[in-house]
């Protein structure tokens, strides 16, 4: 029976989550598994992968073929080289010590790199944060001003609006009469054809 590692697709429209699973190479897709070796999430910065390193390890050595995707994560999780270092024990050229040291330094500096990548996503996003919050509060400011100019009456250069503000309280009322209609005469009255 040729068995494949591969994803099973989950999740909703727009939202895939994948399982990573040992299954026949015949089933569907979404269909029968052997085993469930982990999950993939790519809809997070960086993707989530939770995988069981030592199972993938054993479907590797029993001769599962890893699909391009599958392969790509598993070596981004260090099967692949924990595979390669188990042939090396098998050959007698490390020791099993050997070999478990040399995978614990991989993974130790391969996390290192997903949490400075983590923190620089981080940091991107408060500085972009702190960017958008100082325009907007350029913003605020300047329809502050704008407003408070609209507010104020507008003043001839000599005069403050002190001056104006006496100047109008010391004026006599006068009585607002209705504008007499414009006369027309019969030369400029609209002729019925036109």
């Amino acid at each position: 029976m040729p068995v494949k590692i591969r994803l099973q697709r989950h999740g909703k429209k727009g939202k895939p989550f994948y399982w990573v699973v040992a299954a026949d190479s015949r089933a569907k897709r979404d269909g029968k598994f052997l085993e469930k070796l982990g999950i993939y999430n790519p809809n997070t910065n960086p993707a989530t992968i939770d995988l069981n390193v030592d199972s993938s390890v054993k479907w590797l050595q029993n001769g599962a073929q890893p699909t391009d995707t599958a392969k790509a994560i598993l070596s981004y999780k260090g099967v692949l080289l924990k595979k390669h270092l188990l042939g090396g024990v098998a050959k007698g050229a490390l020791t099993e010590e050997q070999a478990e040291e040399k995978f614990n330094a991989w993974v130790s500096e391969k996390e290192a790199a997903i949490d400075a990548k983590k923190g620089g996503l981080d940091k991107a996003k408060e500085e972009a944060k702190a960017k958008a919050l100082a325009a907007e509060k350029e913003i605020n400011e300047k329809r502050a001003a704008e407003a408070a100019a609209a507010a104020l009456p507008e003043t001839p250069e000599g005069e403050s609006a002190e001056e104006e503000v006496e100047a109008v309280e010391e004026a006599p009322e006068v009585p607002e009469e209705a504008p007499a209609a414009p006369e027309m005469k019969e030369e400029e009255a609209p002729k019925e054809g036109e």
